[in-house]
């Protein structure tokens, strides 16, 4: 078995201050033992408009985001999975929201494009958010293998699309790592059943990684970042303010799951109807 933690964050427009605040936490992870830690999306910029983290985009492989990454990881022998790091797209008014993978030795090895992109009106709040006007979306999936299980991507939003999930455990996923940013109204309305409904259909675990907290643009982000095992169990959460979650996964145990309770094989799509 191994320990993984989710980590937690109420981020800013200062890029410093949160990778500061990110190396904090992933020390406080490492003394608890985690052996893979999960940050959240937008860790390291939350701005006042949507377009700052544009001004803010870096080469893939360079720059004081991946390069704050690497060092987190070769110094603490540590996996990471970098929330989203904003890089170079084809245009240069958007980004890639890119979740990067480090293993222990500071090596990239992953990249994941977030692909479903946040374009609502929230009636509730008067919020809107158009996330394409500023991001540009990827097109694969991608699932990695890690000393602890074959390791999913996917982001905030892709929550809500349950075929993503299935075609990352058809791909052989594991466990998923869920960076997010969740708002506070849809995230107190569907957040932990979406995570723990991934979790159950998929036989598989979630760690979502979220922001959770007041920003200083004036955003509230829902929280609530936690550690869900195959059978929809919490095993840890933390509901708002910056922390990290850790709980200890075992994928033996997962896959002995899935042999005696064969769900993912019993799938069956009934015939189209003339």
């Amino acid at each position: 078995m191994s320990k993984i933690a989710a980590i937690q964050m109420a981020s800013g427009p200062n890029v410093s201050a949160n990778l500061i605040e990110a190396g904090r936490l992933i020390d406080q992870a490492v003394a608890a033992g985690a052996r893979m830690v999960v940050l959240p999306e937008n860790f390291a910029v939350m701005g006042m408009e949507e377009r700052d983290k544009v001004e803010l985009r870096e080469k893939e492989g360079e720059g004081p985001i991946q390069e704050f990454l690497s060092r987190q990881a070769a110094r603490h022998e540590l996996w990471i999975v970098g929330g989203t790091v904003p890089l170079e797209a084809s245009t240069p008014d958007k980004i890639r929201a890119a979740c990067l993978v480090y293993d222990a030795e500071g090596r990239q090895v992953a990249r994941y494009d977030k692909i479903h992109l946040f374009d609502v009106s929230l009636r509730e709040s008067g919020e809107e958010y158009n996330e394409s006007a500023t991001i540009e979306p990827g097109d694969e999936l991608v699932v990695v293998d890690t000393p602890f299980g074959k390791l999913g991507l996917a982001v905030c939003y892709d929550l809500r699309f349950p075929e993503l999930f299935r075609n990352l455990v058809e791909q052989g996923a594991e466990l998923i790592a869920l960076p997010a940013a969740f708002t506070a109204i849809t995230g107190k309305a569907h957040w932990e059943v979406l995570v723990r409904a991934r979790a159950i259909e998929n036989l598989c675990y979630l760690i979502a990684s979220a922001q959770g907290g007041y920003h200083v643009s004036g955003r509230l982000t829902h929280g609530e970042s936690m550690i869900v095992d195959p059978w929809g169990v919490v095993l840890d959460r933390l509901s708002s303010g910056s922390g990290i979650v850790v709980a200890e996964i075992d994928c033996e145990q997962l896959r002995n799951t899935r042999r005696t309770f064969p769900v993912l094989e019993h799938r069956r799509l009934p015939c189209r109807l003339s």
